[in-house]
């Protein structure tokens, strides 16, 4: 049996998280409950200049969207707090003072100037940029004279300069790098914060984490990651490198905000459920098998193996993700489920009040059966208003052609005669018909087949439709009969026939 795996979500709070972390993400989580196990939040907010305001909250809610609820991390705590990093510099700062006592780092006392000063004169003569490891050979009176100069150096790890290092991964093919070719990292910055490099590690190492997954952009790291380990004396997790996600069919490179939304934010603003986005990501560089699309959370913490993650990239396909979010709607929502969640678009467009969102009352049953008309139909729920918004105007304010009541009737007086009947059916059947939407149609079919003597039973229901919804395409007719109800109905239908008049 697998032995309980500790994982992690370790994101920089810079900004709405980007839809492959956040399969790097669900990954993490999957395995970790897959096991037995846990799951950490961890913030990693090092880099300062690129946080936002938001950032945590943004990265929380992401999370809290798609039910990826961690067991351990900010506001939960755990028996590894804190789970900020910025919270734990007195750690990061004794292990790199330590490594240089133990002379697997040492001071670098470079200025910003002299660095990008090295880069120039490396790149002139054609060599990668890069540090020339100066300091690790700096004299005494160098240092003194920086250090009387009020200049705070850095800590850089000393990458052993001869031999090789193998990082070996679970997904990827074992890298073999020679040591030379390894920067002389900084691990912890002249501010006192330490970089991603030290900091990762001697979190993952404290919080006794067993498995990293991360994305693959972190694989020319790794050699170096292996080496800090090795200097620490520590044992390595195991490390998954989780496939790049590219740009969707026609377009080129690493998936990117300039042509696609890219945050789990706006595929929530664009009506996709939650179930139907984790469900298309955790395909996006794993399968179960290869023929099974649809899978629940149950199902995929049961299925879930970190050995099917495939190491070629995966290309974002939004057709798919638009197949897979029509069938959550379709098919698995209930009715209420569906209505209720989209309570928020119907106000974002105006068709009911932010209040009548948050409490819709006595108007709940109605708003519920005019969402339940378009429920088989569309594929986002931010669809929907636009397919219903005529359902909650007044008839009076629908606008439309008169010359679209006809459709393929012979001519006005044909199409006014289909609502007169009409008319006359709904006004006269008792209210368990009315409400019987087989019973409706079965009405008006009598009366094209045997009354009008159409040639057929769309001829019948065409100019109905239009007068209720003032549209040529739109829902179901007697479903609109129906929630419209009696008196709106007969209304809507008295004002199409005026209007060929």
């Amino acid at each position: 049996m697998t032995k309980p795996a500790r994982t992690r979500y370790a994101p920089s709070p810079t900004g709405n998280p980007h839809i492959g972390n956040i399969r790097t993400a669900i990954f993490a989580y999957l395995w970790a409950k897959h096991t037995g196990g846990q799951f950490l939040l961890r913030i990693e907010d090092t880099d300062k200049k690129r946080q936002t305001e938001t950032g945590v909250q943004d990265i929380k809610n992401s999370l809290g969207w798609l039910s990826l609820d961690w067991d351990e991390g900010p506001d939960k705590g755990g028996p590894f707090a804190p789970y900020v990093q910025s919270e734990r510099l007195d750690l990061y700062q004794s292990i790199a003072k330590k490594m240089v006592e133990d002379g697997t780092a040492y001071y670098c006392y470079c200025t910003p100037e002299r660095l990008d000063a090295v880069n120039k004169a490396k790149q002139a003569i054609k060599q990668a940029p890069g540090y020339d490891r100066r300091c690790r050979t700096i004299s005494e009176t160098e240092k003194e004279a920086a250090l009387a100069s009020g200049l705070t150096p850095t800590i850089r790890f000393k990458v052993p300069l001869e031999g090789k290092t193998t990082f070996t991964d679970l997904v990827v093919k074992p890298l073999t790098v020679e040591n030379s070719t390894i920067q002389d990292a900084v691990i912890l910055k002249s501010d006192g914060f330490p970089t991603y490099h030290l900091a990762h590690i001697v979190d993952d190492h404290f919080m006794e984490i067993s498995h990293v997954i991360r994305g693959q952009e972190w694989l020319p790291s790794a050699p170096l990651h292996v080496m800090i380990y090795q200097a620490l004396g520590w044992e390595m997790p195991a490390f998954i490198h989780a496939p790049v996600i590219l740009n969707p069919p026609g377009q080129k490179g690493k998936l990117s905000k300039r042509d696609n939304a890219v945050s789990v934010s706006q595929y929530s603003e664009l009506g996709y459920l939650p179930e139907a986005l984790m469900n298309f990501l955790v395909l996006l560089g794993w399968s179960y098998d290869d023929h099974t699309e649809f899978f629940s959370m149950e199902d995929l913490i049961k299925d879930f193996d970190i050995a099917r993650i495939q190491p070629t990239p995966a290309k974002f396909n939004i057709d798919k993700l638009d197949f897979l979010n029509a069938h959550y709607i379709n098919h698995v929502l209930t009715v209420d489920d569906f209505a209720r969640r989209c309570l928020p678009f119907l106000a974002e467009y105006g068709v009911i009040s932010p209040e009548e969102a948050a409490n819709p009352g006595a108007r709940w049953e109605f708003i519920r059966a005019a969402c339940a008309l378009v429920k088989d139909k569309v594929k986002t729920l931010a669809e929907v208003p636009v397919e219903i918004d005529f359902l909650f105007k007044p008839g009076a304010a629908l606008e439309y052609p008169a010359t679209d009541l006809i459709g393929k009737n012979e001519g006005p007086a044909a199409a006014a005669q289909v609502l007169e009947e009409t008319i006359n059916y709904l006004r006269d059947i008792p209210d368990e018909t009315y409400n019987d939407r087989d019973a409706i149609l079965a009405g008006l079919t009598e009366i094209s087949e045997n009354k009008l003597h159409l040639k057929n039973r769309g001829l019948m229901l065409w100019p109905p439709r239009v007068a209720l919804s003032g549209r040529t395409k739109s829902p179901d007719l007697m479903g609109m009969i129906i929630t419209l109800g009696r008196a709106e109905t007969l209304a809507r239908l008295e004002k199409g026939k005026q209007s060929l008049a």
